[in-house]
C-alpha cells in the first residue's frame, strides 16, 4: 500500500457512521488529561508585553494593501504578533472548573497546535538569533536554540520565521483516531490567526510551501527527540515567512537548506515537560503521520496561480461595513466558540453575502489553487430563501463538482448576488432537520442562521501533489473556519466548528459517489446562547 492508499484509508476508516462513530476511548479518562500548555524546562524566557486594548486598525481595514502602516519588528511587535493569534484570550469559571480559551480555538478545546518562532537579535529578547517556543499560559518566548548571525544572514532582509507543530496525543486523548484530522483543522485555524495578527501590524504572512517536514523539524527542533516524552512528540506542521516590509520585500523563492541545518546545529537548551502521567496508544494516528510526511518540494510559487483579477473576488474590492465597527483587536479577543444557537437569530443577506465574499477572496493567501468548496444549509437569511447553496472557492473546478453532484440541482443564482460571488442555489427548502441529522445530530447546526460542510476536492488532489496534501486540504477548511469565526464576530453574532460529522450522509446528501470530493469540516453561524452560571475572567489577571 503506498502513502496515497495509506492516507485514503486512514480517512475512510475515521468517518462517523449512523451505526458506528470512528474508533475512540468512548470516555473521558480524566486522570490522565493532557495538560493544555507545553512549557521547556532549564531553559530562559522572556516576557512579553500584553495590550490592554488596540485601536489602531478597524477589523475591515486589515484586509486593504497599504492601509495598516507597518509597525517595526520588536519585542513589543511580536508580544502583539502572539497575543492577537496564539495567546490566551479568556479564562472560564464553573465551580471549582476553570479552563482557557484561547484566540485560535481548538477542537475540544484541547490545543494540540504548538508556536514556534525564529528571530533575529532583538532589543529585549536575545543579542543573538534564536529560536524560541511560544508558552501562550505566561505569554512569553523560551529560548531553545541560539545560532550565529552568519547564519541568519542566509534570509532576506525583512523577514523572520514562524513554525507550527502538533502534539497530536492531546486530541487523541478524547477524540482517538479521529484525532489527526482535527489535529490539521486546528493548524488551520492557528495559521489564519497568525495571518490576521499579521496584517493588524501591517505586515504579511505566507506559508512555505516547498519547505519538507525534515527542514522544519531540524530549525524548531522537533527532531530533538531525547528532549520530548515518546508519546508526546510534536510532529512538524508547516513554516510561516512573516514580512515586516509587505510593500518592499518579495517572499523568497526558497529558503536554502544551508539554514536549517546550521540552525539545527546551534546552541541548544530545554526539555519538554510532560503533559500526561500515562498514555494510551493509537498506531493507526503513527500510520497517518508518516504517510503524510511532507518532502522538499519545487521553489515558492510567487503568487496563487488559480487567483485571476478579473474573475475571482478580491479581498477588498466589494464594499464592506460592519454596524458594529468593531477593531480589529476587539474582534479577535470577543471570538468564542457557541456551544448552542437560539433558534431564531436572523443575518441580513447583505451580511451573508459579505461573510461569503471574503471567504471566497482568502484563496489568496494560499500558495496551492483552493480546494474546499462550501456546501450551505441556509435557515434564517432576511430575504434568503432557505435551502442548500454551493460556493465555489475555484471556479476551475465548478464544472466537476456539477457533474458530480445530483442532476436535479439548480445552480442558480440567489437574488442581488454580487456578480463576483460564485454563490448558487442548489435546492430550496428546509433543511434544519437535516442539518442537525448530518452534524451527528447536533443541535447547533439547524439552530443557527446558517451553517456549511467543506467538500474538498479530495483524490485528484493527492494523486497530484501526494499524501502529503492530505493535511493540506484539512488546512485549508480551518483556515475557512477561521475567518468565519471572525466575520461573525465582526457582525454581532457567533461561530461554531464542528468535527463531529457523518461524511457519507453528507454525500449522499450532495450525490458525491466515490472519493472525487469528501467532506472534511463543517461550521455553524448564528445567535449565540449564553450560560450564565460560567464567569469571564481576565487572560492574564487585571
Amino acid at each position: 500500500m503506498n502513502d496515497r492508499e495509506t492516507i485514503g484509508n486512514y480517512h475512510q476508516t475515521t468517518k462517523h457512521h449512523f451505526r458506528r462513530y470512528a474508533k475512540s476511548p468512548g470516555y473521558l479518562d480524566w486522570a490522565i488529561q493532557p495538560d493544555p500548555f507545553r512549557e521547556f524546562i532549564d531553559t530562559q524566557s522572556v516576557r512579553l508585553p500584553l495590550q490592554k486594548n488596540d485601536e489602531s486598525a478597524l477589523y475591515q481595514d486589515i484586509f486593504v494593501p497599504g492601509k495598516i502602516p507597518p509597525d517595526t519588528l520588536s519585542k513589543e511587535s511580536i508580544g502583539k504578533l502572539f497575543q492577537y493569534s496564539l495567546a490566551i484570550s479568556a479564562w472560564k469559571q464553573f465551580g471549582s472548573s476553570r479552563w482557557a480559551l484561547r484566540v485560535n480555538p481548538s477542537s475540544g478545546n484541547l490545543h494540540p497546535t504548538e508556536g514556534y518562532c525564529i528571530l533575529p537579535a532583538l532589543t529585549g529578547i536575545n543579542s543573538s538569533p534564536a529560536v524560541y517556543h511560544y508558552a501562550p499560559k505566561q505569554h512569553a518566548l523560551e529560548i531553545r536554540a541560539k545560532f550565529p548571525r552568519e547564519t541568519w544572514d542566509l534570509l532576506p532582509p525583512d523577514i523572520f520565521l514562524l513554525g507550527l507543530s502538533s502534539i497530536t496525543w492531546r486530541e487523541a486523548w478524547k477524540y482517538g483516531e479521529r484525532a489527526f484530522r482535527y489535529c490539521q483543522h486546528d493548524c488551520g485555524h492557528a495559521y489564519m490567526a497568525i495571518d490576521i495578527a499579521a496584517r493588524i501590524l501591517g505586515w504579511r504572512a505566507r506559508l512555505l510551501h516547498s519547505v519538507g517536514d525534515r527542514e522544519i523539524s531540524a530549525a524548531l527542533g522537533l527532531d530533538r527527540r531525547h528532549e520530548f516524552l515518546p508519546e508526546e512528540q510534536e510532529i512538524p506542521q508547516l513554516l510561516v515567512v512573516v514580512r515586516t516590509k509587505p510593500e518592499q520585500v518579495a517572499t523568497p523563492s526558497t529558503i536554502p537548506d544551508s539554514f536549517f541545518y546550521d540552525v539545527a546545529r546551534g546552541e541548544w537548551s530545554g526539555r519538554a515537560n510532560s503533559l500526561s502521567s500515562s498514555h494510551r496508544d493509537w498506531p493507526l494516528i503513527r500510520t497517518a503521520d508518516q504517510a503524510t510526511k511532507k518532502p522538499r518540494t519545487l521553489a515558492e510559487p510567487t503568487s496563487n496561480s488559480s487567483h485571476d483579477p478579473d474573475t475571482q473576488p478580491s479581498l477588498w474590492d466589494y464594499p464592506v461595513h460592519y454596524d458594529q465597527g468593531f477593531s480589529a483587536y476587539q474582534v479577535i479577543e470577543k471570538r468564542r466558540s457557541a456551544v448552542g444557537m437560539d433558534v431564531k437569530t436572523t443575518l441580513a443577506r447583505a451580511t451573508f453575502y459579505q461573510m461569503l465574499l471574503r471567504i471566497a477572496a482568502s484563496v489568496e493567501i494560499l500558495p496551492w489553487s483552493p480546494e474546499v468548496h462550501l456546501a450551505l444549509f441556509v435557515h434564517r437569511v432576511d430575504s434568503l430563501p432557505p435551502g442548500l447553496y454551493m460556493l465555489i472557492r475555484n471556479r476551475a473546478a465548478q464544472a466537476q463538482i456539477q457533474k458530480a453532484t445530483h442532476g436535479h440541482f439548480r445552480w442558480e443564482k440567489p437574488p442581488d448576488c454580487p456578480t463576483n460571488l460564485p454563490l448558487y442555489l442548489l435546492q430550496p427548502g428546509d433543511l434544519m432537520d437535516i442539518a442537525r441529522m448530518i452534524s451527528c445530530t447536533q443541535d447547533i447546526a439547524g439552530d443557527s442562521a446558517f451553517s456549511l460542510g467543506m467538500i474538498a476536492r479530495f483524490r485528484s488532489a493527492l494523486d497530484t501533489h501526494g499524501a502529503w496534501f492530505y493535511k493540506r486540504l484539512l488546512w485549508e477548511a480551518g483556515m475557512i473556519g477561521q475567518l468565519l469565526y471572525l466575520e461573525a464576530t465582526a457582525a454581532g453574532v457567533s461561530g461554531t466548528g464542528i468535527g463531529c460529522f457523518f461524511d457519507d450522509a453528507v454525500h449522499d446528501l450532495l450525490g458525491l459517489q466515490g472519493t472525487d470530493f469528501q467532506s472534511i469540516y463543517h461550521f455553524t453561524v448564528g445567535g449565540a446562547v449564553l450560560d450564565p452560571r460560567i464567569a469571564t475572567l481576565p487572560a492574564y489577571g487585571e
